[in-house]
C-alpha cells in the first residue's frame, strides 16, 4: 500500500492544547488513535513542527511521519 497523503486532523484549542486524530490502513484492517499533548508534553514542540505550526483555535491535516518514527505515537 502506498503511504497516504494525511493520516488524520490535528486542533489546538485556545489553552495551546493540541489533540490529534489519527487513523491507519493495511491489507489486514484500520485503525485509530486519538493523542493529547499539553504544551509541558516533552514531545510537544516536535509535534508543533511536524505541523508545520499551529495557533490556537487552528486545524490542519496531519502527515505521516517518518517511518520508524517515536512520534505521534507511530511505532
Amino acid at each position: 500500500m502506498s503511504q497516504p497523503k494525511f493520516i488524520g486532523i490535528a486542533e489546538m484549542d485556545e489553552r495551546g492544547v493540541l489533540d490529534l486524530r489519527l487513523s491507519a490502513a493495511s491489507p489486514y484492517g484500520f485503525g485509530g488513535s486519538h493523542f493529547t499533548y499539553f504544551p509541558d508534553d516533552p514531545e510537544y514542540d516536535a509535534v508543533i513542527r511536524h505541523l508545520g505550526g499551529m495557533r490556537p483555535g487552528e486545524t490542519k491535516s496531519v502527515p505521516p511521519w517518518p517511518e520508524g518514527s517515536s512520534m505521534g505515537g507511530a511505532s
